[in-house]
């Protein structure tokens, strides 16, 4: 069985001889809004393919390397692009780059996708704040032996966690108040994630929205998982880029969910970036 704690020790090794900083934010950027990374200060991008046992992101939109630098002064590191189980990778192979940005000294994480609205009201290229999350992926990425020596806080890396607060909720309220302070509404709501490639039929969507979900997506879930096993708190955000099956008579399309995420780079930079300080100062007390 593969020691998915030793090559997470050792893709951290292979990092820190290209760095000089230690992050304790981590950002995941999601489709379409890899461009965030261009606006981290004293960069050090390493490729996915670079780093021993990451996986490397095969999605268009997904550029595959780690950018190490900072943000308003404070130490992050961006995943510009993920890999997803679509792709054929294996849960503990999606998860790997959270377990390794964990052992980097994360301690707090934005993690960003794109989404399909299942809500009425949402629109195309508006932000919402992830306040719950609905696994129908049909797996878990806790499945397997338990690996305490992850447990970055006290009382994480235990077998049964709890994931009552997976969004923390002190984030979301600062997300919220700043994106009133820059002149737009930040809603909340649930994420729904599934398995993909497929985009979800009418009937599916429809089923989803009965189950509470707000949106529909291919990711998040599982890092999010992880990231609470390890005691990282979360603020999630998805990016609204398309309407998903049934709501609105079009057909969706990849190319759509990339255009709209290029088309809110300008606010979504401007809240993230305002955003980095606020969590690590809240991590902090």
């Amino acid at each position: 069985m593969t020691d998915i704690f030793s090559n997470a020790t050792a893709a951290v090794s292979y990092i820190q001889t290209q760095i000089s900083l230690a992050p304790t934010l981590g950002i995941i950027l999601g489709s379409g809004l890899g461009g965030f990374a261009d606006h981290v200060d004293n960069a050090v991008a390493i490729p996915y393919a670079d780093i021993p046992h990451f996986p490397q992101s095969t999605v268009k939109g997904h550029s595959g390397q780690l950018v190490i630098g900072t943000i308003a002064g404070v130490a992050v590191a961006v995943m510009q692009g993920r890999v997803h189980a679509y792709e054929g990778y294996l849960m503990d192979e999606v998860t790997f780059p959270m377990r390794v940005l964990g052992l980097l000294g994360v301690r707090s994480a934005i993690i960003t996708n794109a989404a399909g609205g299942i809500r009425a009201s949402l629109k195309p290229g508006e932000l919402v704040a992830i306040a719950d999350h609905i696994n129908l992926t049909g797996t878990n990425a806790a499945l397997g032996p338990n690996e305490p020596r992850f447990g970055l806080a006290e009382g994480s890396g235990q077998r049964f966690f709890d994931m009552s607060t997976a969004y923390a909720l002190g984030f979301r309220r600062m997300a919220i108040d700043e994106a009133i302070r820059q002149g737009f509404t930040l809603t909340e709501g649930v994420y729904l994630a599934v398995l993909g490639p497929s985009f979800e039929t009418p009937a599916e969507i429809r089923a989803f929205r009965t189950l509470g979900a707000d949106m529909v997506g291919m990711s998040t879930v599982h890092e999010v998982i992880v990231a609470r096993h390890m005691g990282i708190e979360v603020l999630g955000l998805s990016l609204v880029t398309n309407m998903a099956a049934g709501i609105v008579d079009e057909q969706i399309d990849h190319e759509e969910v990339m255009e709209i995420g290029r088309s809110v780079e300008k606010r979504f930079t401007s809240l993230l970036t305002a955003l980095v300080p606020q969590i690590v100062s809240e991590s902090a007390t």
